[in-house]
């Protein structure tokens, strides 16, 4: 594992950003696949939020999102795969792995992750203007809150 042989400030963020993805793989490793899809909040205004599985396929989403936003701002963007959902933990935990956004790096530098000017930023569909670290910031910690969000519904499913 590279974490913590990474350098810089790119590195710091890959680290950290690292560990939050594993933080959320330990927070439902050990879930059954019945847990995954038990819906605690089918009344919840947010979609995305109404079980693990719709938070998880979110989290997702968003991760391959916070992506395809930094390859778009070196010409390199690709297509958003979309939301999916999975029957199973183990299809997460791929998932989130495989959104893990170490490549997207690779040829940046230190000084490509902050940015003045406007122009060269990224401009989210949620109206939000963010550098590739303010949006690896935000990615951090979205995975997080949700992290914290599932560790909540197990409290509810009685896991905890």
């Amino acid at each position: 594992m590279a974490r913590l042989t990474r350098l810089g400030a790119k590195g710091a963020i890959l680290d950290v950003y690292e560990d939050a993805i594993q933080k959320l793989c330990q927070a439902i490793e050990h879930l059954s696949d019945e847990a995954l899809i038990t819906v605690l909040d089918a009344d919840g205004m947010d979609e995305n939020c109404r079980s693990i599985q719709t938070i998880l396929g979110h989290v997702v989403g968003s991760a391959y999102s916070y992506a395809i936003y930094v390859q778009e701002l070196t010409g390199k963007g690709k297509a958003h795969p979309g939301v999916r959902l999975r029957p199973t933990v183990s299809a997460y935990i791929n998932d989130i792995n495989d959104a893990f956004t170490v490549g997207v790096f690779e040829a940046l530098s230190d000084p490509d992750l902050e940015e003045f000017n406007p122009n060269r930023k990224i401009h989210t569909r949620w109206q939000q203007i963010y550098d590739i670290e303010q949006m690896m910031e935000h990615a951090i910690v979205h995975v997080l809150r949700h992290t914290r969000q599932i560790e909540k519904f197990k409290i509810r499913l009685g896991m905890l």
